[in-house]
């Protein structure tokens, strides 16, 4: 769950310790499972058309994603997160892949500056915590560091048509007090007031023209499950 700002931003809950995320992500209440088995189909299916190279924004620990990319190992990884402990525990579960880089950055910064194009761009359930200009720089900043024909590829919460960003808490934060009931409520507590201050999720109609004023040439829903979404954007 990562993004920029401060010690006292949106990532202040995970920065000291990635348990409760894993936690949560455990009992499959964001669907990870569905998820991150899509993720496996469409990097397989990448690594079967020759070799690549993939940036992870917000990486994390990488628990989910490094299962799909020791099926389908990329030439080079780079993941940037703003946790030390998800990044520290990203090393052991990317263990074996051929070449790995992990940085302590801002995802934004670590776009602008990287010093060569990737076929693949991925984020998991971290753009959301964006404003809707700093959204729309990323796409900006990944339209540019994506080779011709490269993907971004995007797993995160979106809000419904029409649906405002405070009925889309409403609805979201009920889920999390009455349907996450194997984790204890003082976690429940501080998660859903992480969520209340610092999830900004868009439309997917909004997220469309952020990725064609980019000059994205496709956009593509692969799948939801519930708020939690696949999408697929082609340079």
């Amino acid at each position: 769950m990562p993004a920029p700002g401060t010690p006292d931003d949106e990532t202040a809950l995970f920065r000291t310790s990635w348990s409760l995320y894993d936690a949560l992500s455990a009992k499959n209440y964001m669907f990870h499972h569905e998820i991150y088995a899509l993720v496996a189909d469409m990097l397989g299916r990448r690594h079967a058309a020759g070799a690549y190279t993939l940036l992870d924004l917000g990486c994390g620990n990488t628990r989910f994603l490094a299962p799909c990319l020791k099926a389908a190992p990329p030439s080079r990884y780079e993941g940037v997160d703003l946790s030390v402990t998800a990044l520290d525990e990203a090393r052991g579960y990317l263990r074996g892949l051929p070449d790995v880089a992990l940085h302590c950055q801002d995802m934004l910064l670590a776009v602008r500056e990287a010093s060569a194009a990737f076929d693949v761009i991925f984020t998991g359930f971290a753009v959301h915590h964006l404003e809707s200009e700093q959204k729309q720089q990323l796409f900006h900043e990944c339209a540019a560091k994506l080779v011709p024909g490269g993907c971004f590829i995007m797993v995160d919460v979106a809000r419904e048509e029409g649906q405002t960003r405070e009925q889309y808490l409403e609805g979201y934060l009920d889920t999390m007090r009455t349907r996450w009931t194997a984790i204890c409520s003082e976690d429940i507590d501080a998660a859903c007031a992480h969520v209340a201050s610092f999830d900004f999720p868009e439309t997917v109609s909004s997220l469309t023209r952020m990725a064609d004023t980019a000059s994205f040439r496709e956009t593509r829903l692969v799948e939801r499950f519930e708020q939690h979404h696949v999408m697929l954007f082609t340079r």
